[in-house]
């Protein structure tokens, strides 16, 4: 009985989320308190809420931190320098283009925005691609795909995968840094197999004629212009490098070390309190949506384990699945995890779905936290780009200019064969077993 209860539960959070009757932050709360009252749980329902919330508290902070960190370096211009030696190194060569606009989009998604990371690539690089005649199609592949497979811990997959199962972002990043290498190496190769294409479809001799009628110069508003700090780059930057390799190296707490990072951020570029003020309110909305839906989940996740719904659902999933095929199930998922993107969103697929399979293997011997890796290599990392259900497809599309049938049949079979790639990558490195 507690088994049905647990997947009515979940197929009717699936359903209200889906079909946008409920918001998440509203089922993810609304739904499993009725399920484990219906459970028979009562007032211990309040205690399973809490306890789900307190293990995400971490977590959520270092959403916090981690988005409002890279808000404010961005508007003290430190990826200005970059964006531009990008683009003078890029030049009119369509090789040297497409792999630039690649890392460019990777240097924007470092906030795990992906709406940011098309705001910033798609209008810097689009006058280039029309001024040389170039498939538009290429510009949202390549930067879908670089976006892709660019999932760091403090991403909305990472941080969904963490609080879903309860493990730390570093224990879940760390083992696919070969995996998520591979994505990059693919990423290359695509922008040079994209770009040779494109130098035999329109010519040499058509990008040597551009190469003295293009400008990459940028203006910026006002406003941008009273927020950058050019002088203060170099200090920005090491910055960025020190949080990200406190997070990889070391066994710090990545909240403490984006809430330091945060702190030396404001008072090294904006040490007026007002303006201080000024910048953390222009990233709290984003940084607190995240946040709101991270604690809601824990109030799902703790029902669910309090309750023991997601055990007796588990133990009943156990007696259907042969022990021999458990081992095969991390792997198997990794190379479908990209499609799901077309099916689940975000919210649906890893405090729903996710959870009930890793609970499956592992009890069956298999490693819940293998489970996590497969499907951040793939759901809603590579495949949020194409996904109808997710904004920010829209967002790329309407901004290229690109229609989104065309950018789903270029990009789907590419995006697929770099999740594919990762996960021979992760068998191969012993991440998952066959």
């Amino acid at each position: 009985m507690l088994a049905l209860i647990g997947v009515l539960t979940i197929a009717t959070l699936l359903f209200f989320i889906m079909s946008k009757r409920m918001s998440p932050l509203v089922a993810l709360i609304v739904i499993p308190v009725i399920g484990a009252l219906a459970a028979g749980s009562g007032t211990d329902t309040a205690k399973f809420i809490i306890e789900g919330i307190t293990k995400l508290a971490p977590m959520a902070a270092m959403f916090v931190f981690a988005i409002t960190f890279f808000g404010v370096v961005t508007d003290a211009g430190m990826f200005d320098p970059i964006i531009r030696g990008i683009l003078r190194f890029v030049g009119t060569n369509p090789v040297k283009i497409i792999i630039g606009t690649g890392f460019l989009a990777l240097i924007a998604h470092l906030d795990g925005n992906g709406a940011v990371t098309f705001l910033v690539t798609i209008p810097t690089m689009l006058p280039l691609f029309n001024r040389l005649g170039m498939d538009k199609r290429i510009l949202v592949g390549i930067t879908a795909l670089s976006a892709g497979v660019n999932f760091l811990p403090w991403t909305g997959p990472m941080i969904r995968a963490s609080a879903a199962l309860g493990v730390s972002t570093h224990d879940l990043f760390l083992p696919l840094i070969p995996a998520q290498i591979a994505g990059l190496v693919f990423m290359v190769a695509m922008g040079c197999y994209w770009g040779k294409k494109e130098q035999k479809r329109l010519g040499s001799a058509h990008f040597q004629a551009a190469a003295n009628d293009v400008s990459h110069h940028k203006e910026l508003t006002e406003q941008e212009q009273a927020l950058r700090r050019p002088h203060l780059f170099w200090l920005n930057l090491g910055l960025v490098i020190a949080v990200i390799g406190t997070m990889v190296l070391t066994r710090i707490s990545p909240t403490v070390a984006f809430m330091i990072a945060l702190t030396l951020a404001l008072m090294f570029n904006y040490p007026n309190v007002e303006m201080q003020k000024e910048r953390i309110n222009a990233h709290a909305k984003a940084a607190l949506m995240m946040a709101s839906i991270l604690f809601a989940a824990g109030a799902f996740t703790g029902i669910m384990g309090g309750a023991g719904m997601l055990k007796a659902m588990s133990e009943a999933a156990v007696g259907f699945m042969p022990p021999a095929l458990a081992s095969h199930i991390p792997a198997v998922l990794g190379l479908i995890a990209m499609p799901l993107s077309l099916v689940f969103d975000p919210d649906s697929y890893y405090f729903g779905i996710m959870p009930v399979i890793a609970h499956t293997v592992q009890l069956l011997g298999i490693p819940a936290i293998q489970v996590a890796q497969a499907s951040v290599l793939g759901q809603m990392t590579t495949g949020f780009a194409v996904s109808p259900l997710t904004p920010a497809t829209f967002l790329l599309v309407s901004l290229a200019g690109v229609d989104l049938a065309d950018h789903q049949k270029f990009s789907i079979p590419v995006l697929w064969a770099a999740s594919v790639m990762m996960t021979f990558a992760a068998v191969l490195t012993g991440v998952f077993p066959l």
